[in-house]
């Protein structure tokens, strides 16, 4: 669970740690400022689809009768069953089978603008449409209930790298923190951060003026290219090819749509050549990284 123990701690910075990603200008309390704990977005290592999925506090009991189904793993929106021969087989769940959520944190809204009761309900259902290109088009958009999400206006389009760059970095330093067992970051990582976390220049963590972290980028420029090539390295995991889909960029953008309304516009327009991929030159770039600082190793 190496890497949804680092998403974990991403996603509880929103909502406990100072400084808040405050990216949005929202009056309602977010959806995603739970205990961390509580109800946390776990990342699935393995078939990743969608990648977002609410934490069970019930552990499971394991039977140990000679269930076929016992190992065989279904990816999210199917079960197993068995055929007439024993064989086990992945089949789509019925959503009516899914629990019923326990409370509106559970509910997630799909990009059919469509509140789902819990994501067990929207992958359920996403799987009754594969192979139609309404399924092809479904996705997870973002945890919480469907709303209304402003436009992202282009003057707040240039101030969501400004936040995001100085978030990532100080979400590293909180890891570097952290990290007594070594299983948030490894040698190297940290070797690099604490670089960062011991530079006397650093801007610590706290609210601050878009003119201050835009001066500060300008200044402390070295210190913003690890935390964005690293970001960039969490979600590039299935498969680890320099390049992300909408399904790897899911862990970042389900949380932060319902307190960012710029989120989906900015990674729309961070796919500079609209292939529906990231390359990490065009993520690097839409965070204002120069082209000569792109360096494949800082994502490893």
């Amino acid at each position: 669970h190496h890497m949804w123990t680092q998403l974990l701690v991403i996603v509880g910075y929103y909502g406990l740690a100072a400084p808040r990603l405050r990216l949005a200008r929202r009056e309602e309390p977010s959806l995603v400022e739970i205990e961390v704990g509580a109800n946390p977005v776990q990342v699935e290592v393995g078939e990743f689809d969608e990648a977002i999925e609410i934490v069970e506090d019930s552990a499971r009991g394991v039977c140990l009768s000679a269930d076929p189904c016992l190992n065989h793993h279904c990816k999210k929106g199917k079960v197993c069953e068995v055929d007439e021969s024993n064989t086990p087989m992945c089949v789509c769940q019925d959503p009516t089978t899914c629990p019923a959520a326990e409370g509106v944190f559970e509910h997630v809204c799909g990009t059919d603008n469509k509140t789902y009761d819990t994501s067990c309900h929207f992958f359920a259902t996403k799987c009754t449409l594969e192979g139609t290109k309404k399924g092809h088009k479904l996705h997870l958009d973002y945890i919480g209930a469907c709303k209304m999400i402003e436009p992202c206006m282009d003057s707040e389009l240039k101030e969501f790298p400004l936040r995001m760059r100085d978030w990532l970095k100080n979400v590293l330093v909180t890891l570097y923190e952290r990290d007594e067992d070594n299983n948030l970051l490894t040698e190297k990582q940290k070797l690099r951060v604490k670089k960062i976390y011991e530079n006397e220049k650093r801007l610590q963590a706290g609210e601050h003026s878009l003119d201050l972290l835009a001066h500060d980028f300008e200044k402390n420029y070295n210190m913003y290219i690890f935390p964005v090539h690293w970001q960039f390295g969490q979600l590039d995991q299935h498969p680890v090819d320099g390049y992300l889909t909408h399904t790897e960029l899911s862990p970042l953008r389900a949380p932060l749509i319902p307190m960012e309304h710029c989120t989906t516009r900015f990674f729309e327009e961070c796919d500079a050549d609209s292939d529906k991929y990231i390359a990490l030159e065009e993520w690097a770039a839409c965070f204002g990284i120069k082209e000569q600082d792109v360096d494949n190793d800082l994502i490893i």
